[in-house]
């Protein structure tokens, strides 16, 4: 009985080692096959950053990843950029005038309307139509009376029954007269009232063609002859006014009689020309700034009270840099590059960009200056820093 027991014991035991020597030639076998090539494995390992006590500072693993560029250079005319309005010339603004006192009685045109030259603006109902042509009725009825008169006196003087001094008198006389007659008639023709049909409705016309960039008028309302305010104002806008503000330490910038880009802010990428046409001589003591005047020739699309940008250049170029556009992060309202200071160790620095060039190139006013090195894309380094 005992001799049984320790024999399965023995068998027990040998089944034991048995497995475990099976095992381990399966997983010998297992591992002599061929395996397939993890791609994470192969990677090289994520760049991590460490944070210098300055904040732009940062020290990057693996600086390979973020490829650098040299900064090149670029020739760029001086360039100052302003802000402006669109304002009408003065010299092609014309007032609407009315030549007689009285109420307004119907209103052909209203504010922005384009008007041609002689169209009719407005109808004013005057008492002054009566009083002229009363005046012009007087006129008429001496001129007659002067006539006969003198023609008397001529019958009378041939037969000598009068002085010629008479005779003289009556031309005199009848002389007067066609003067008031014919200073009645024009009065009635500036008017514009017929001496033949009269009426008490005076019509008013436009004195150019253009725009009506100002109305004082409405139905109804009372008009004064040749006072203000004027009923309207035409502006021939086929040329504007550009009015910029320069500060004082810019005005070398500016000469009278050179031409300036201008930019709508409503069309930025249409580009006119301006010729500066004055630099008014006061500035203003608050702002240091002095109002410089552009002629402008409007091609249909400039308003009156626009924003623009106006762009005036200097004759002598100026050497800026010029970098990939890639390069310029945009953060915080700022325009930065990162620039390497040592292996694995980067600097971020705030640049002041210019234009857009050629070639997805980016101009670089000021921050860095050609010949150095700059990182070619800083927004995989900006979001690595992040991570």
């Amino acid at each position: 009985m005992t001799h049984t027991i320790r024999r399965r014991g023995a068998i027990s035991v040998f089944s034991l080692l048995a497995g475990i020597f099976f095992l381990a030639v399966a997983l010998s076998l297992a591992g002599c096959g061929e395996t397939k090539a993890d791609p994470k494995a192969e990677a090289p390992p994520p760049a991590t950053v460490e944070p210098d006590l300055d904040a732009n500072n940062f020290k990057v693993d693996h600086p390979d990843q973020f490829p650098l560029v040299t900064v090149v250079e670029h020739k760029a005319a001086p360039a100052l950029n302003v802000t402006g309005v669109v304002q009408p010339d003065i010299a092609r603004a014309v007032p609407v005038i009315s030549l007689a006192s009285g109420r307004v009685v119907e209103i052909k045109a209203r504010l922005g309307d384009v008007v041609k030259k002689g169209q009719l603006l407005l109808r004013v109902r005057s008492n002054d139509v009566s009083g002229a042509y009363q005046f012009y009725l007087k006129a008429v009825n001496d001129e007659r009376l002067a006539r006969i008169q003198l023609q008397r006196a001529q019958i009378l003087f041939e037969k000598g029954a009068i002085a010629k001094s008479a005779l003289e008198q009556a031309e005199d006389t009848e002389q007067d007269t066609k003067v008031d007659l014919d200073t009645a008639a024009e009065q009635l023709r500036l008017l514009g009232v017929d001496k033949d049909h009269p009426s008490g409705i005076v019509d008013i016309t436009a004195p150019i063609s253009g725009v009506i960039t100002d109305q004082q008028v409405t139905n109804a309302a009372g008009v004064q002859g040749l006072s203000g305010p004027n009923p309207f104002t035409i502006s021939d806008l086929s040329y504007v006014w550009i009015i910029c503000d320069v500060y004082e330490n810019d005005l070398d910038a500016v000469h009278i009689g050179e031409y300036a880009d201008i930019r709508l802010n409503a069309y930025p990428n249409h580009v006119l020309k301006g010729r500066i046409d004055n630099i008014l001589p006061v500035l203003d003591p608050t702002l240091r700034t002095a109002k410089v005047r552009l002629e402008v020739a409007n091609p249909g699309m400039m308003r009156v009270g626009m924003f623009v940008t106006a762009t005036f250049y200097g004759k002598q170029a100026e050497t800026r840099a010029a970098v990939p556009a890639t390069a310029i992060l945009h953060l915080h309202d700022r325009e930065w590059v990162y620039t390497p200071v040592s292996t694995g160790h980067f600097r971020r620095l705030e640049v002041v960009t210019g234009n857009m060039l050629p070639g997805n190139l980016q101009e670089v006013v000021s921050g860095i200056k050609p010949g150095d090195r700059v990182v070619s894309n800083a927004l995989v380094l900006q979001n690595t820093v992040e991570q």
